[in-house]
């Protein structure tokens, strides 16, 4: 049984090099849970190792790579014990805007249905009026449902759904961060 409880001491904090070992736990959860991917992680999942990922996070909030946006990655940490990833991205491509979004977030398969997205969505939200965007996208997979609960909780209204070359249906969502 999942219980829900106020969430007060969840913070966003970028990665920094003392987080490695709860960074490589979280990452190892994923893993055991066979997952293939974390959400607004950057890509920890496929990194070599933290140094190189946290190199490549940290020059992505100010260099795009070829194909990608500026963008800012944070652990969502309860404390120092990482419940998940999100990721702002500064602007939009046309793949972003399509199905990616101005913000993705992933929570550690053991702390899901919990309320932590919501929490960290809110927190994003936050910072990217801090960032100067007013409307953030935000999507989710059409049969994700508890991420679109999570977005419509944070004031997000669907504008309409897009269908990926792959089939998968994504709805897309903006949320007005003045509002906030």
């Amino acid at each position: 049984m999942n219980i829900t409880l106020p969430i007060t001491n969840l913070q966003l904090t970028f990665p920094i090099a003392e987080l490695k070992k709860a960074a490589w736990e979280y990452r190892q959860e994923y893993i055991d849970s066979n997952e293939t991917y974390i959400h607004g992680s950057g890509g920890l999942l496929q990194a070599v190792d933290y140094d190189s990922w946290l190199a490549k996070i940290t020059n992505a909030q100010t260099v795009a790579q070829t194909g990608w946006v500026i963008c800012s990655t944070y652990f969502a940490l309860v404390d120092n014990r990482i419940i998940g990833t999100i990721q702002i991205r500064h602007t939009l491509n046309e793949s972003l805007i399509n199905s990616g979004g101005h913000i993705g977030y992933g929570v550690r398969p053991s702390e899901r249905k919990k309320g932590y997205a919501t929490k960290m969505l809110a927190l994003a939200l936050n910072k990217c009026r801090e960032l100067g965007i007013k409307n953030a996208l935000v999507t989710c997979d059409k049969n994700n449902l508890g991420s679109a609960r999570t977005i419509i909780k944070n004031g997000g209204i669907l504008e309409n759904e897009f269908i990926e070359d792959t089939g998968n249906i994504v709805q897309r969502y903006w949320i007005d961060t003045e509002s906030k």
